[in-house]
């Protein structure tokens, strides 16, 4: 790895499942989103990873929501990545399907591979919910082949090892081709543990390897996120920080805004000799278009 590598750091911006009770800076409205994407933009974030919510903070699959937050954002910064999340549990396909075609965004996440997908309390003894991620093949394959054909850049989630050989078919029949966008989730209940040796080998098994043609980066949760952020650094990957992963910097003080958590990420990318990439640099290193182009 060349330590002058640019690091894509993005900015998971709100999430669906935690409230402003828990960390009050979360975004609801289409302004608070577009203000916490401007801090995140001028921290250097240079792709934002969206999950919709209605004005009240509830979750939303709806395009009109969609909609009206990616606008805000965009008024609110000169340029910066827009990243779909689609991964929900008990809805439809064709809603997830819907806003994709309707919005076209630069980037949308594909994950990988069923799960079971859970948050346990140490405290309690118990799990908080308990639930199974779908994700089949055929779902895969269905979100892949929208994806190919509205130009929309998948970005793979792998939440495990076995995550990343489900690549290996839909690179044999030619729907996928290198270069690809692959996150290393670590740190939720039924995926695997969030370790630096554990990345590292998810690292490796991505194909061609960890310093091969394709770009990889790491999605650590809750506070392991930020020893994942510095392994992955070093590996040479790309990083991601926000409220939908984690609410606290590394001294244990929750973060005011996504900003905070993006300010931290850069200072990591920076201590270990690599740069921020900028917009322009992170769509040419995923081959996502400029936004005039697309």
């Amino acid at each position: 790895m060349s330590f002058d590598q640019p690091a894509i750091i993005t900015n998971s911006i709100s999430g669906v499942v935690a409230n402003r009770e828990q960390c009050p800076g979360i975004p609801y409205t289409p302004e608070d989103y577009a203000e916490e994407a401007r801090r995140a933009v001028e921290e250097g974030a240079a792709m934002i990873h969206i999950h919709a919510r209605k004005p009240d903070g509830s979750p939303s699959f709806e395009v009109e929501d969609f909609r009206n937050i990616t606008e805000a954002i965009l008024g609110a910064v000169d340029d910066v990545i827009i990243n779909y999340s689609t991964g929900a549990i008990g809805i439809p396909i064709e809603k997830r399907v819907e806003y994709l075609r309707e919005l076209r965004p630069d980037v949308a996440a594909l994950n990988m591979g069923s799960m079971n997908y859970a948050k346990y309390s140490r405290r309690r003894k118990d799990f908080v919910f308990t639930s199974v991620f779908e994700n089949s093949f055929d779902t895969i394959k269905t979100f892949l082949t929208t994806m190919v054909e509205l130009g929309i850049r998948p970005e793979h989630e792998c939440f495990d090892t076995g995550h990343l050989a489900n690549l290996d078919p839909f690179l044999d029949m030619g729907l996928l081709k290198e270069p690809l966008q692959i996150s290393l989730v670590m740190g939720v209940n039924g995926g695997i543990r969030p370790t630096a040796k554990n990345l590292a080998h998810m690292a490796s098994e991505v194909p061609g390897g960890a310093d091969g043609p394709n770009n990889w980066g790491v999605i650590g949760i809750s506070r392991d996120q930020w020893s994942l952020i510095a392994a992955a650094l070093a590996l040479g990957g790309n990083v991601r920080a926000g409220f939908e992963d984690n609410f606290y910097l590394p001294n244990g003080e929750m973060a005011r805004s996504n900003g905070d958590l993006v300010a931290q990420a850069r200072k990591m990318v920076e201590d270990v000799g690599r740069r921020p990439a900028s917009v322009a640099e992170a769509r040419e290193l995923l081959g996502v278009p400029k936004r005039a182009a697309a």
